[in-house]
């Protein structure tokens, strides 16, 4: 038993034209006209295969397998929601690949103790409705109901408003609560399965994050006649912060990261000394405690490099996600499907966001990542092959069997070869 692939990659390719861009991507923003039908699509898709569909008062769509005991279900989640000019896998693969799994165990009539449930979770990009992951934060408590119903685009339209335009307003009583267990089918949106040769890997955790704002003050003169020593260069500190952010996440190692992405110089003169700088730090690893001495660390840099120029450094570290470690259960059960399929287990952990970091606040959670070409996502030009589209939802099918079955599901029957995996 393994997925039909055509029918995987003939869905993915006909969601793709809901919103499909010139430049071979999708524009299909949260709860839009090109979001919602996509949602119609999907909702279709699902009842044709025998699932009923439910929708929350977030607008998050739930598509249920029964199984052949009323216990909390299996959850496969990911979201339909696109960037602006966004790739054609990122997110939809989660969500068709899990489709694919229930079609799958429909084609062979395969039976599950667990339920099955997929799940749509909605504004997961955070492109139109600031902040991401607004579905599954609130589902799992972390933002109120009333500030996620109050939330605005760029053009002033409620989060609300548009949930109940596109008519997929539905009761709180059909929010996803109970679960035996939640899978997320993903691409990698990063290098490393690339760079080891392989087709999946299996998600560890999603790494810690914290976002800090910079305020430089220097003093602004004219270029010509301020000579080097007096100066009060605003811009030539935060360029030797800018170089210790990258130094410090360097000397961290894989898979800390260190980024400044924001940078605004005033007067922003040709001629003129630059005054002051306001600028961004993203650190992320995977250790909370690691987390915080990197910032420690960037902290003193700052100091240093305030005295060392004549001027003054404010930093506010004003939002921080710490790292989720997935549940060990779920992570060998994903590790034990990718062995069963010869490939090999490769452990890596996310470096981006996604439901499945709220949703361990509920539900022993566990992530499998597919290959992208370059490591390119949130982009036109993102890409995973169909082959690789196909292992990575066949250990997805693998691992809800392990799940949702009395009995781990053996697969293929016989013993693996060492050799076919590390």
């Amino acid at each position: 038993m393994r997925i039909n692939a055509d029918r995987l990659n003939e869905s993915l390719a006909t969601m793709s034209l809901i919103g499909a861009t010139t430049g071979g991507g999708v524009t299909r923003l949260a709860l839009s006209d090109e979001d919602k039908a996509g949602r119609d699509l999907f909702r279709t898709w699902c009842e044709d295969a025998g699932l009923t569909v439910r929708f929350d008062d977030f607008g998050n769509m739930m598509a249920r397998r029964d199984g052949t005991e009323d216990i909390p279900p299996v959850l496969l989640g990911s979201h339909l929601d696109t960037i602006d000019t966004g790739g054609r896998f990122d997110g939809v693969l989660g969500v068709l690949g899990a489709l694919e799994v229930i079609r799958t165990l429909n084609d062979h009539q395969v039976s599950t103790r667990h339920p099955i449930e997929i799940i749509n979770w909605t504004n997961e990009e955070g492109s139109r409705f600031q902040p991401a992951l607004l579905g599954s934060g609130a589902v799992t408590g972390q933002f109120e109901k009333a500030w996620v119903h109050d939330r605005q685009d760029q053009q002033g339209t409620r989060f609300g408003g548009e949930l109940k335009r596109i008519d997929y307003l539905g009761p709180e009583t059909h929010r996803p609560i109970a679960g035996a267990a939640y899978l997320e089918l993903h691409i990698e949106q990063g290098p490393h399965l690339e760079a080891a040769g392989l087709a999946v890997g299996v998600v560890d955790g999603i790494i810690g994050d914290t976002w800090i704002n910079v305020d430089i003050q220097g003093q602004a003169d004219h270029a010509g006649p301020t000579p080097m020593r007096g100066r009060h260069d605003a811009l030539v500190a935060a360029a030797e912060l800018i170089l210790g952010v990258n130094r410090i996440a360097n000397e961290e190692g894989d898979p800390a990261v260190g980024t400044v992405g924001r940078l605004a110089v005033r007067p922003n003169v040709i001629n003129t000394v630059p005054g002051s700088v306001t600028m961004s730090i993203d650190l992320r690893s995977p250790s909370g405690d690691r987390l915080t001495q990197m910032f420690e660390r960037v902290q003193i840099l700052a100091g240093d490099v305030a005295s060392e120029h004549g001027v003054t450094i404010g930093m506010d570290r004003y939002w921080t996600m710490n790292p989720t470690p997935f549940a060990l259960n779920i992570v060998e059960a994903v590790a034990t499907a990718c062995r069963d399929l010869g490939e090999a287990e490769h452990h890596l952990w996310s470096g981006a966001g996604h439901d499945a970091k709220y949703a361990a606040n509920l539900w022993p959670t566990g992530m499998i990542f597919v290959r992208s070409q370059g490591g390119i996502s949130h982009s036109e030009v993102e890409y995973s092959t169909p082959e690789d589209i196909a292992t990575g939802t066949n250990v997805l099918l693998l691992t809800t069997l392990q799940l949702a079955r009395d009995t781990p599901y053996n697969w293929p029957p016989g013993p693996v070869s060492d050799s076919n995996h590390a």
